[in-house]
């Protein structure tokens, strides 16, 4: 009796159907692992410049309520500098003085509030003992940097201040209790200066996906408001 041998291995159509299936597979398994990476790095990079954020809207406040009412006029007593690549704030014991992140980057030296000695550190925020308020009084004064306290370290995403704006009037003055009140409104964020740009208000953003330069996963920019009463404090 003639027995005829089956056949039990693959067809070359079948092969190719089950290569193209894993294939199919795999991809979409590496597109999910990068995207699952990049949702990651995106919410690393967001918590580092809230808590960024949140240390120094705690700092300003606290020191704009322990202290006497201060002018923010901009005139020649005023205890707030306004400069194209940063800013001074001078209150009660202590003054902060900062860069921005493009001057920064631009690392003009005539453009930069600069330590008194070269120490081959930047300033990006800085806290210093100052109950004179010189460097408010004295713009060019550099910061001796023995008294100085780095507020915004660069951290793991390059952080720095993009802007900041303190405002106070008339309106918000009790002439009873002699107490003011501020509002403080600045951003901080990433410092990659490709990936941001400003938005119809002037605000710096991230850069949309998609245009070029844009980073989606290493690039945040958050605002921050404080409202603040000064006169508090007692000598």
């Amino acid at each position: 009796m003639n027995h005829v041998a089956k056949n039990n291995g693959f067809t070359l159509i079948e092969l190719v159907l089950a290569m193209g299936f894993v294939s199919v597979l795999l991809l979409a398994i590496a597109m999910t692992v990068i995207q699952i990476g990049a949702i990651y790095n995106k919410g690393l990079t967001l918590k580092e410049v809230n808590q960024a954020g949140r240390s120094l809207t705690v700092e300003l406040k606290r020191s704009i309520t322990q202290s006497s009412p201060f002018d923010v006029s901009l005139g020649s007593d005023s205890r707030y500098v306004v400069q194209d690549w940063g800013g001074r704030l001078c209150i009660g014991m202590y003054s902060y003085v900062w860069n921005y992140g493009s001057a920064i980057v631009n690392a003009d030296t005539t453009k930069l509030n600069v330590y008194a000695t070269n120490s081959g550190e930047t300033i990006r925020l800085v806290k210093v003992i100052d109950p004179s308020a010189s460097y408010c009084l004295v713009p060019s004064k550099k910061v001796i940097f023995d008294d100085a306290v780095e507020l915004l370290s660069v951290g793991e995403h390059n952080l720095a201040i993009h802007s900041f704006t303190i405002a106070s009037s008339s309106l918000t003055s009790d002439s009873k209790t002699g107490q003011k009140l501020y509002s403080i409104e600045f951003e901080v964020g990433t410092n990659n200066q490709s990936a941001l740009a400003n938005d119809a208000t002037g605000a710096i953003t991230c850069k949309a996906p998609g245009i070029q330069g844009s980073d989606s996963a290493y690039c945040s920019v958050v605002q921050f408001n404080i409202v603040a009463l000064a006169g508090n404090y007692v000598q």
